[in-house]
């Protein structure tokens, strides 16, 4: 019925398939890996990590928490803050609100015992959000729909307590059965694992970090919960009251109206037309739109700041539409599972989607499935080494409070991390394809570029590149990323033998 008939099949049939996963499906013992960690620890010295882009709304709240690693206690200070926002030293916390749009360069120090760090944030106040790929957890690759407030916190203290928020990991969503009913006037309830959402949201906002949540524009869920059909402007105002700060917004039952939306078109199209695709794939398109602008025009109505993330699978290219209907990410794909196929196809398949995404709207290819259990260790870097290549949303989907010291190790490499959060908001791409090896390229907003190598294959292979297939030439300084040390000069270009189902990163700069 779409112009992506396999994702459109895989849609109709997550129902059934979220309903079976409404049980906590036991997450998978993480294991050690210890062996494998490539990235050094953070020194004692503060070292500000994050992007160096923000964005929020005119006159709406404002809460961000600048990452910094070190030795605590760090006092933080603040040169060109702009008026009506106010840091705390001690946390990091920025919050207030700034009434004019425009841009505000504000240079950060963080200082302590063993040295200070100095950095730039250049704070854009507009109509456009997300300027860089948000970064956080989300509950359903570990949980399923058997979450309750207990692990909503835990996520959250797990996330303080690792430091991967001093590395930028900010998000920390709920997903599908979240929801009690509705009450008298028709506003939705928190169900009674999660007796008060408010208070929920003011711990987490607490630890510097931020919330979010799931629903579906059709009737119910994916796993049979009361969904925001009809219900959109109330349920974006009892989010904005919850200051909640992302919605995932997942098609699922709404499957059912479209389809009937549909045949109503059909039939208005006369005899001759129907037989013809052409004629009704514009309408198809209209209609899969509909429901994300609805809830669009809703999230604009309220006070506050919230991601809005499509969750329809990839259907009618929604790539081609995603920005101009007001999302912030769209999913490209059928859900994700924690294996080698699965994980590949999702990132490798979303080569030739680059040019539709960019500061404010993402492609998404899915969760983080790293830490889960069932990927190898060069599979764990090779899923995080193109998730970042790709700009794509960084949601982790494992169960925090369990990780090993490796997978901790995964999500800490901030000069990883710093590619996928690059203003400069360019998406990667193949620069070469050879069997089963191939390189990527991501350009960098100073100038430099990211490269990437990735073996496919089943065995060892060396993987090369010509600067000349980068566009770049003379010599070039190289520096891995996930070593943090500087890799030499190379003249015409580089090769470097990768483990089976493996990835290295590079910054390549001219030299």
């Amino acid at each position: 019925m779409h112009k992506l008939p396999l994702l459109a099949a895989a849609a109709a049939l997550l129902l059934p398939l979220s309903a079976a996963f409404a049980q906590d499906p036991a997450p998978s013992p993480t294991p050690d890996f210890s062996s494998a960690i490539r990235t050094p620890p953070a020194p004692a010295t503060p070292r500000i990590n994050g992007p160096r882009v923000y964005g929020a709304r005119p006159g709406r709240p404002f809460f961000y928490h600048l990452p910094v690693t070190g030795q605590r206690p760090i006092a933080i200070t603040a040169q060109g803050l702009p008026d009506g926002l106010i840091l705390d030293a001690a946390t990091g916390i920025i919050t207030g609100a700034i009434a004019r749009a425009g841009e505000y360069p504000v240079t950060f120090t963080a200082a302590n015992a063993a040295g200070k760090d100095s950095a730039p944030l250049r704070i854009v106040i507009g109509q456009t959000i997300c300027l860089t790929p948000p970064m956080g957890w989300n509950s359903w690759n570990c949980f399923g729909g058997n979450i309750d407030e207990a692990k909503i916190r835990g996520a959250a203290d797990a996330m303080a307590a690792t430091s991967l928020i001093d590395h930028g990991w900010t998000y920390i969503n709920m997903d599908d059965r979240w929801e009690g009913g509705r009450d008298a006037a028709g506003n939705i309830q928190s169900s009674a694992k999660i007796p008060d959402m408010k208070a929920l949201a003011d711990y987490i906002h607490g630890k510097g970090l931020k919330i979010g949540l799931y629903s579906s524009p059709g009737p119910t869920t994916c796993a049979g919960a009361v969904a925001s059909y009809r219900h959109e402007d109330q349920d974006a105002a009892t989010y904005a009251s919850w200051a909640m700060d992302y919605l995932k917004y997942d098609w699922c039952s709404y499957g059912r109206i479209a389809d009937g939306l549909r045949k109503d078109k059909f039939a208005q199209l006369p005899l001759a037309d129907r037989s013809n695709r052409l004629k009704l794939d514009p309408v198809e398109v209209e209609i899969d739109k509909a429901p994300y602008i609805k809830m669009r025009a809703s999230l604009d109505k309220v006070n506050r700041d919230i991601v809005f993330s499509f969750c329809q699978y990839g259907m009618s290219r929604v790539w081609e539409w995603g920005e101009k209907t007001g999302g912030n990410l769209w999913r490209t794909t059928g859900d994700i599972s924690a294996d080698w196929k699965s994980v590949a196809n999702h990132g490798f398949n979303q080569n030739g989607l680059e040019r539709w995404a960019g500061p404010g709207h993402w492609n998404d290819p899915d969760m983080l499935e790293v830490g889960n259990g069932k990927l190898t260790p060069d599979e764990n870097y090779t899923h995080m080494t193109l998730w970042c290549m790709l700009s794509s949303p960084l949601l982790i989907g494992c169960d925090m409070p369990r990780m090993s010291p490796f997978i901790v190790s995964l999500f800490s490499d901030d000069e990883v991390l710093a590619v996928n959060q690059d203003a400069l908001g360019k998406q990667g791409w193949r620069a070469k394809l050879s069997g089963q090896q191939e390189v990527w390229m991501k350009p960098l907003a100073d100038g430099s570029l990211a490269v990437a190598f990735f073996n496919r294959a089943d065995a060892p292979a060396d993987v090369s590149v010509q600067w000349s297939d980068l566009h770049l030439s003379g010599p070039q300084s190289l520096r891995d990323l996930w070593r943090q040390k500087d890799a030499g000069i190379q003249e015409t270009g580089y090769s470097i033998n990768v483990a089976p189902h493996g990835a290295e990163l590079f910054k390549v700069a001219k030299k």
